[in-house]
């Protein structure tokens, strides 16, 4: 297949890279996107599985179908094959009203179950079926009908060991796997790493209005020989926290290190971003949570600077549209914005570091369960509620965010 139409593909999905091996896997799925086949995409977590579902749909001739996308491990068990399948009104408590499923959603396009290695056995049954036959039942109903849908999965098992310990059936196993696509971890794409890392920096500096953060040549080393258990969203979510905390915009080794852990074998690696797959409570879900509420802040920060470099363009008086504790309910600390000060439009030396902020104008620091709270609720209110939407603003699984919601006993 002609490099000029991998490159293609990589640049309207935002894939960066020149990895052999990541060419070779996207080859394979413009190879078999033209048919109907079963296609499995196995590879750790954090590689960026999602977008070969995209790739397969887009080159297919289901292109101009649905496309619908079903975290298999983020649906609680007990309404898993409702969502897949449809059910009836009264099929059981909450049923108010008959409800399409996902398969039926998706007739005519692609479904894309993510985790499938999470599904129950019993839904394994009913997804083979729908497989072979094209037929499934709603919940709560005893009539068939028909579906046609082409079915991507991806997991992040080694599903022949699931088979082996009888935690996944080996037919559906064999159905899943017609085409399988590998998609290499980051450490087997050193060549990406840098310009990855550079791509996320820039990123996040245009979204918050800050200066890129570089690396220097001692750093880019340990970046490049740091084996990334938890692969490319490993690699962003370091990006994004040095990028935030660090007040230096020339990173060094000793600073890169602090924000690596100590490396490990990455057949263990899915846990230090959100600490997916361990199912309990994990620092890493805080820190995410807390550095969104820092990116905010700062989001809120820059929105105060700019607003206040209007005024004084119009020559009016601050203090009679912006109070001084207003100001200082949004800024933490003069000092801490000084270093960002043009970087949002506001000369730095307009900042009186003498000035002193009055302690009654500043509100308790809040607990890490109070401010995670916070950042969930405020997440969910941009994302009109979508959970899944609202895990992504956080840069945590949707399953994570499920089980943060029902820690802290956050209504949606």
């Amino acid at each position: 297949m002609a490099e000029i139409e991998i490159q293609a593909v990589k640049h309207r999905f935002g894939i960066i890279g020149t990895s052999e091996k990541m060419n070779a896997a996207l080859e394979v799925a413009l190879r078999v996107a033209p048919t109907d086949l079963s296609v499995l995409v196995a590879g750790e977590s954090g590689v960026g599985k999602e977008f070969f579902p995209q790739v397969i749909h887009a080159y297919s001739p289901r292109k101009h179908g649905k496309y619908v996308a079903v975290n298999c491990g983020a649906i609680p068990e007990g309404t898993i094959e409702a969502e897949l399948f449809g059910h009836e009104k009264g099929a059981f408590t909450g049923a108010v009203e008959a409800r399409k499923g996902y398969f039926e959603e998706a007739d005519g396009g692609t479904i894309f179950l993510d985790e499938v290695a999470e599904l129950p056995l019993a839904t394994q049954v009913r997804l083979l079926r729908v497989l072979q036959t094209g037929e499934y039942i709603r919940v709560g109903s005893s009539r068939s009908q028909k579906t046609d849908v082409r079915v991507v999965a991806a997991t992040n098992k080694h599903l022949p060991d699931a088979v082996a310990a009888g935690r996944f059936r080996e037919d559906l196993y064999y159905r899943l796997n017609t085409v399988p696509i590998a998609v290499p971890p980051l450490r087997e794409r050193r060549e990406d790493i840098f310009l990855l890392f550079r791509k996320f920096a820039a990123d996040i500096a245009t979204q918050y209005r800050m200066p890129v953060i570089q690396l220097d040549a001692e750093a880019r080393l340990l970046l490049e020989s740091y084996s990334w258990p938890g692969n490319v969203r490993q690699l962003k979510n370091v990006a994004e926290q040095i990028s935030a905390v660090e007040q230096v915009r020339v990173i060094s080794a000793a600073i890169l290190h602090r924000y690596l852990p100590d490396d490990q074998p990455a057949a263990g690696a899915m846990t230090f971003v959100a600490g997916q797959g361990s199912g309990g409570h994990t620092f890493g879900d805080e820190r995410e949570i807390l550095y969104r509420i820092l990116f905010d802040m700062r989001a809120d920060i820059a929105e105060v600077r700019r607003s206040i470099e209007e005024l004084r363009r119009r020559g009016e008086e601050l203090s009679a549209t912006v109070s001084h504790s207003e100001v200082a309910g949004l800024l933490p600390s003069r000092a801490g914005m000084s270093q960002y000060g043009t970087a949002v439009g506001v000369p730095a030396e307009t900042i009186d570091e003498s000035e002193e902020i009055p302690a009654g104008d500043v509100s308790d620091p809040m607990t890490k369960d109070e401010a995670t709270r916070e950042a969930i609720v405020r997440a969910l209110q941009r994302a009109g509620g979508k959970r899944k939407e609202a895990a992504r603003m956080l840069f945590i699984s949707e399953r994570t965010l499920y089980r943060k919601i029902k820690e802290l006993g956050i209504e949606t």
